[in-house]
C-alpha cells in the first residue's frame, strides 16, 4: 500500500482545503485526501500502519502531528508533515517549510530521518509536557476559544494574565534516572530533547535525535518573582535563580499527593493518574524532513 493522507478537518483547515489538495497534486502525491476529525486521526493512522502503508501524510497542528507520530512510533511507516497549525513547533524544529506547496514538495522528495519521541505513561508527545501553571493556562485558553471564539494567541495571552493571579506551587517527588528529590514548583517542564533557553532561538531545539529528555524546574517564588522570571524566560534571559535545568535525562518519574494530575502534552491538556513515567524513545519515528 502507498500513502495515506490524513488531514485534521478542524484546526481552521476548512478554508484551506483547495490549497492543500492543489499542493499535494502539484507535488505528485496521489491518493484521496481524508479530512478527519482530530479525535479520530490517531485511529486512522494506526489503521494505515496495520494495512502496511509506507507513508502517512498528516496535516494539522502540533497536537495532530503528535497523535499521528504516536500511532507510527516503532513502525516502518514514515511520517510526512503538512504544517497547518498556529505554531507548528515540531515542523519548525525539523526545518520543514511552513508554506504548504513547499512542504508537499519536500514530502515528495522523500528524504527520511529518524527522530526521537517522548512518552508519559505510554502516551507519545513530540515537543514537550508540563505540570503546573502551563496546563492551567491551556485549559483557560481552550475554554475562551470555545465560548468566546477568541483566537488562540489572544486567548492564551488572557489565560496567562489570569493564571498569574491564581497560580500555586505543587509538591512533587521526582526521580530522574536513579536520583530522587522532593520539589515545590509552579512549573515542571519535560522536553523531547534539549530546548534552547537563550536568545536568539529561545524555545527551539537544534536536534530531535539525541536520545534525551530535557527537564526544567521553575523555582518557587512570589507572584511578582514568578512574573519577572516568566518575562525573562520569554525574552530568552533566564537566570540561574529562576530555574534548574537537567540535561541528558532518559527517564523521569513524577509522583504527587494527588491521585490525578492535569498535564499539558504538545499544547493540549490531559488528566493522568500519577505517578507520571516520562521516557525518551530514541529514533522511534521516521519523518520526511530536510
Amino acid at each position: 500500500m502507498g500513502a495515506r493522507i490524513l488531514i485534521n478537518s478542524g484546526a481552521g483547515t476548512a478554508d484551506r482545503r483547495p490549497s492543500v489538495e492543489r499542493g499535494l497534486t502539484a507535488a505528485g502525491l496521489a491518493g484521496p485526501v481524508e479530512w478527519i476529525d482530530g479525535g479520530a486521526i490517531a485511529d486512522a493512522a494506526r489503521d494505515a500502519v496495520e494495512e502496511g502503508a509506507g507513508l502517512v501524510i498528516a496535516g494539522g497542528g502540533d497536537g495532530t502531528i503528535s497523535a499521528v507520530a504516536g500511532a507510527l512510533a516503532g513502525s516502518e511507516t514514515s511520517l510526512g508533515i503538512l504544517p497547518l497549525g498556529t505554531l507548528n513547533h515540531f515542523a519548525r524544529d525539523l526545518g520543514i517549510p511552513l508554506d504548504l506547496d513547499e512542504a508537499a514538495q519536500l514530502i515528495a522528495a522523500g528524504h527520511k530521518r529518524q527522530v526521537d519521541v517522548a512518552e508519559v505513561n505510554g502516551r507519545v508527545f513530540v515537543n514537550n509536557s508540563a505540570i503546573g501553571v502551563y496546563p492551567l493556562m491551556v485549559v483557560d485558553r481552550d475554554a475562551q476559544q470555545s465560548r468566546l471564539g477568541r483566537s488562540k494567541r489572544w486567548a492564551m495571552a488572557v489565560a496567562a494574565a489570569r493564571t498569574l493571579f491564581r497560580f500555586s506551587s505543587q509538591k512533587l517527588t521526582v526521580t530522574v534516572d536513579d536520583r530522587k528529590a522532593r520539589i515545590d514548583t509552579p512549573l515542571l517542564f519535560v522536553g523531547n530533547n534539549d530546548y534552547r533557553l537563550q536568545m536568539p532561538g529561545a524555545g527551539t531545539r537544534e536536534a530531535i535525535d539525541r536520545g534525551e529528555l530535557f527537564v526544567l524546574v521553575l523555582r518557587r517564588q512570589s507572584r511578582l518573582g514568578f512574573l519577572v522570571a516568566a518575562l525573562r524566560s520569554l525574552a530568552g534571559r533566564a537566570r540561574a535563580e529562576d530555574s534548574v535545568t537537567i540535561d541528558d535525562v532518559h527517564r523521569i518519574v513524577v509522583a504527587s499527593r494527588s491521585t490525578f494530575l492535569t498535564i499539558s502534552l504538545d499544547g493540549e491538556t490531559v488528566r493522568m493518574k500519577q505517578p507520571l513515567d516520562y521516557r525518551i524513545r530514541p529514533k522511534a519515528v521516521t519523518v520526511i524532513a530536510p
